[in-house]
Parts: C-alpha cells; structure tokens; sequence
C-alpha cells in the first residue's frame, strides 16, 4: 500500500491589486497590463444623464435660466453649471464612459476639471489622466 502525500492545512494565493477611491466607494484594481471587464462609473453615467436632461430642459424652455433650473433642483447653480459642461464632451468619450472604457483613473472630479473645447484636445488630455483604452476621434 502506498501513502499519499498529505495535504496542507492552509493553502497562501498571492492576488496583487490594490484599493482605489472611486465616486466615495473603494474599487479593487488590478496590476497594470492586466485585462480584466470594466463597468461603467455609476456616478460618470449619473452625471451625464443629468446634464443631458437639464440641457434638455433649459433648451425646451421648460426653464428660462440655470439659476431657476438649479432652484427647483435644489443644488447650487455653480454645481449645475459645471455638470452641464459634460454635453459639451466629445461623443468617443461619452460613449467610453458608458461602456466603462474610460480609463480607472478618470473621475467625475477629473473630467468637471477644465477641459478643452476640441473634441480632439479633449481625448488627448483624458488620455494622459490614464485612460488609454478610450477609442480614436
């Protein structure tokens, strides 16, 4: 008879990631080079959907100024004023932020920070803030 060899009591799998803050939440993320499925930002996709249907409305004429759209909102015009910038984003962007492709390190902070009018300045300066994965203009 033969004796097998035994088996260990406790077994140590080495996974490198780290811990980031994104949107108030903590996200694990992998080494760089490492492929793995993004989701989209929920707080980005909340942002944009906001600012499109304020846009919307203030175009509508549903509202004669920020400052009354902000009012029955219940923000402040200035916060208003910053999200609707994000209709003026090139639409590779837009979409890259719904897929989730836009990069780990683009945040709603980063992306309401001054960006260029040019739709292509837009994508070259999103791009050095670490998203690499968004498409070609």
């Amino acid at each position: 008879m033969t004796r097998a060899t035994p088996i260990p009591d406790t077994m140590t799998i080495h996974v490198p990631f780290r811990v980031v803050k994104r949107g108030g939440r903590k996200e694990m993320q992998p080494p760089e080079g490492v492929e793995h499925a993004r989701k989209p930002d929920n707080t980005l996709v909340k942002a944009l959907a906001r600012a499109f249907r304020w846009k919307r409305m203030l175009e509508s004429g549903e509202f004669a100024t920020i400052a009354e759209l902000a009012e029955r909102e219940g923000i402040a015009p200035s916060y208003m004023t910053r999200v609707l910038r994000l209709t003026l984003l090139s639409p590779d962007i837009v979409q890259a932020i719904l897929d989730g492709k836009q990069g780990p390190r683009v945040t709603l902070a980063k992306v309401l920070g001054t960006l260029p009018g040019r739709w292509d300045e837009q994508l070259s300066k999103i791009r050095t803030r670490g998203a690499a994965t968004l498409g070609n203009g």
